[in-house]
C-alpha cells in the first residue's frame, strides 16, 4: 500500500512542478492503468534501492577502511 501511495505522490507532484504553461493537472485516476503500474514500478525500485542504499551506509559506518584499523597492539 505505502508503494502505491508513494507513487500516487510522486505523480501528483510531478505533474504540479511541471514546468508546461498549459499544463493541466491529469488527477490519479485519469492516467491510463499501464502508466500507474509504471509509476508503482518505479515507486518500489526507488524505495527498494533507498533502503538497501541506507544498509550499506550502516554497515560501512562500522568498519574501518584498509590500512586505518587499530589493533590495540
Amino acid at each position: 500500500m505505502f508503494v502505491k501511495q508513494f507513487a500516487r505522490l510522486f505523480h501528483h507532484y510531478r505533474e504540479a512542478l511541471s514546468p508546461e504553461a498549459e499544463h493541466e493537472n491529469a488527477a490519479w485516476n485519469s492516467v491510463p492503468a499501464e502508466e500507474r503500474k509504471r509509476l508503482i514500478t518505479a515507486a518500489r525500485l526507488a524505495i527498494m534501492e533507498l533502503d538497501v542504499n541506507s544498509h550499506l551506509a550502516d554497515s560501512q559506518r562500522y568498519f574501518a577502511k584498509p590500512g586505518e584499523a587499530e589493533w590495540g597492539y
